[in-house]
């Protein structure tokens, strides 16, 4: 299959200090000649962001009124975007599309339908966050890898890409409004039984006092979608 076209949804919550950046770097990144579809979604900011989308050039825009979590905003880009492959990119600068060459590669080389961005299996930058950020990542990647028999190395990773072809199976079925979703994703993929590869990528994560938004809430959360994506789903 020829793939000409790469689509990047890029969910946006309260990112005014980053979302112009996270664009540019977007537009200045070379992946040959597969075209970019960038497709914004901001979930209800109430910080500015909205008033700074509107002024970026090049882009598509989709504006919530309502909050509908990170979740709720991968299901509209899913199912609004029309490229050949399909990547979504959170605006707050920790993931960094200099890696989308890499991540889109096993696709155009006929050997994944999906790629997932692994920030463990990788020689690239890594910001050194908090001890218990990273043992949780590590024991929720087993446990979804234990309940699904499949060797994730980084189950909540941010970065994942599709084809338009599993994008069109995976969208009709995802039901989770927050972070979840990235699990969801995930458990379900391995449902459909699709090629599936992890490459490397750098991450610079932030902190919370430099606005990072998921909390142990979450991680609690995380451990309820594995079970709930495994075996009830």
């Amino acid at each position: 299959m020829k793939y000409e076209t790469l689509s990047i949804i890029i969910p946006v919550y309260n990112e005014k200090r980053t979302i112009t950046e996270v664009v540019s770097r977007i537009q200045n990144v070379d992946i040959g000649p597969i075209k970019k579809e960038i497709l914004i979604i901001d979930d209800g900011s109430t910080d500015g962001t909205r008033e700074i989308i509107k002024t970026i050039p090049g882009v598509r825009h989709i504006f919530n009124e309502k909050n509908q979590g990170k979740g709720g905003v991968v299901k509209i880009g899913f199912e609004n975007v029309t490229g050949d492959m399909v990547i979504i990119q959170d605006a707050d600068l920790e993931y960094h599309p200099n890696d989308y060459p890499s991540l889109i590669a096993p696709i155009l080389d006929g050997y994944a339908d999906a790629v997932f961005g692994s920030r463990f299996l990788t020689g690239k930058p890594h910001k050194i966050l908090a001890f218990h950020h990273y043992r949780a990542n590590i024991f929720l990647t087993f446990l979804a890898g234990l309940c699904n028999n499949i060797n994730f190395t980084d189950v909540q990773t941010g970065y994942k890409v599709f084809t338009k072809e599993v994008v069109g199976k995976l969208a009709p079925l995802l039901e989770t409004k927050r972070f979840g979703i990235e699990i969801e994703m995930a458990i379900r993929i391995t449902r459909m039984k699709v090629r599936m590869y992890e490459v490397g990528i750098a991450y610079y994560g932030r902190s919370y006092a430099e606005g990072k938004k998921i909390n142990w809430k979450d991680g609690v959360a995380a451990i309820w979608h594995i079970i709930k994506f495994s075996f009830f789903r």
